[in-house]
């Protein structure tokens, strides 16, 4: 894995609207394998689609068909599980598969994808990914060769999210280095008296994965991307001293009970905290930091600031983030991402439509500008991001001299990144030793 690098951005200048699209798809239809039709054949069809987002990003997911269905005439249906992840395989397996799946992991890709029942990406999708994002984005919807399932949207992880205000107030400024995080970590708590960070690892079926994303950001900025991948290929094990040493920087933070958990407890209390829940506690200036991805601006629309307004996400206002610094001041940007992954059980023609709509710069820009979210499609526009927080994040992602990686835990098998990992973390918060956690952690790898 090289990173998603890609050496000249270029703007797709596109005269064809929706409508156009679809005509296009549903003449191709044959070839990806599904029904040929033509579009006004489809006007009625519903076609449904999975995940597990939910709250108003399910919202605005659904809202993002709006233009799509007015032009087509195809319903799209979006349901979300917050069980999501683990009770996809189960439903696919016993026939009760959606249309499309929105799949948040290699991983679990690679695990529907044993089950028989994922259909191949349709030619048009393959070619509009090849237009649309970097190489690296492509092989991680691809399972033994075959091209299956097209990223959707994006998250950079890795981000600290504080009050640009109680910053000015403390006489504080943001680090740019790992030491200088852990002296304001510090200064923070000498003024305050309490405890500066929070953290929710709870997440239904899926907890403890908040914290997977604490280490992999360790092991990214201690160890190098080198050693970051070959962890992930398990050439590195989770018992190497490298990966020791990326938990026991992280415990720094989130095992001190002077530093956590504000808002919430004490640093157990971080496994009974809901992921989204730390969004309102640093709106309302409980929490001073919390360590989250960039999809945590959309769980501040959900909360409210102390005089009722909707938190203004900017450098001078409410709530605002940075990204976690390295070891070292003025080295290489280094990002962690996520992403979701447009995934079909069906290839009929209505389907295939919807499909090669996801996949285009069209259906980036409408979702983006809807709030919330960012897209790694290097044909999508940063500018109609919600906030310039996001506007920012997207464009660290299309920079080509960023250096990312792809979360780890989602690249592992789903035994160990879905599994053994994720209950690791939360067993370490629980107050089980490092070096057993690391053991229990790798035997996934057995399972």
């Amino acid at each position: 894995m090289n990173g998603m690098r890609t050496t000249a951005r270029h703007r797709i200048i596109a005269g064809v609207g929706v409508a156009a699209i679809a005509a296009m798809t549903l003449a191709g239809c044959a070839e990806g394998g599904g029904e040929e039709a033509n579009p006004t054949d489809l006007a009625g069809e519903t076609v449904t689609i999975a995940g597990g987002i939910t709250g108003i990003e399910a919202e605005n997911m659904q809202k993002s068909f709006d233009q799509f269905t007015e032009d087509t005439g195809i319903k799209v249906e979006y349901s979300g599980d917050k069980s999501f992840e683990g009770n996809i395989v189960t439903k696919v397996a016993g026939g009760s598969a959606p249309d499309i799946a929105i799949v948040p992991q290699p991983g679990l890709l690679k695990s529907l994808v044993e089950t028989g029942e994922v259909k191949e990406a349709p030619d048009a999708v393959e070619a509009n990914v090849d237009a649309n994002w970097s190489p690296d984005w492509k092989a991680y919807g691809t399972v033994d060769d075959v091209f299956y399932s097209a990223p959707m949207l994006a998250n950079v992880k890795g981000f600290v999210w504080y009050s640009p205000a109680s910053f000015e107030e403390w006489g504080v400024e943001v680090p740019t280095t790992w030491d200088e995080l852990l002296d304001l970590t510090a200064t923070i708590q000498e003024q305050t008296g309490s405890a500066p960070w929070c953290a929710g690892f709870f997440s239904d079926a899926a907890s403890g994965w908040p914290g997977t994303d604490w280490v992999e950001d360790l092991v990214l900025r201690q160890s190098g991307p080198e050693v970051y991948d070959q962890w992930v290929a398990n050439e590195v094990k989770f018992t190497d001293p490298q990966i020791e040493d990326a938990f026991n920087a992280v415990g720094e933070i989130l095992l001190n009970p002077d530093y956590v958990n504000a808002g919430f407890g004490d640093v157990a209390s971080i496994n009974a905290t809901a992921f989204a829940d730390v969004a309102a506690k640093v709106a309302d200036g409980t929490c001073a930091l919390t360590h989250q991805a960039s999809f945590l601006a959309a769980n501040f629309l959900d909360v409210q600031t102390a005089d009722g307004a909707t938190p203004n996400v900017a450098p001078d206002g409410d709530v605002y983030a940075f990204p976690l610094p390295g070891i070292e001041a003025g080295g290489e940007t280094t990002l962690e991402v996520g992403g979701e992954f447009v995934t079909a059980f069906s290839d009929d023609a209505a389907t295939v439509a919807v499909l090669e709509y996801m996949s285009t710069p069209e259906w980036a820009d409408t979702r983006v500008e809807l709030g919330g979210n960012i897209s790694a499609n290097l044909n999508a526009d940063p500018s109609l991001a919600s906030s310039e927080f996001l506007t920012e994040a997207m464009t660290l992602l299309q920079d080509p001299n960023t250096t990312v990686r792809f979360d780890a835990a989602d690249l592992m098998p789903a035994t160990v990144g879905q599994g053994s990992f994720w209950k690791g973390m939360v067993d370490w918060i629980d107050g089980k030793d490092t070096a057993t956690v690391l053991s229990d952690i790798q035997a996934g790898y057995e399972n």
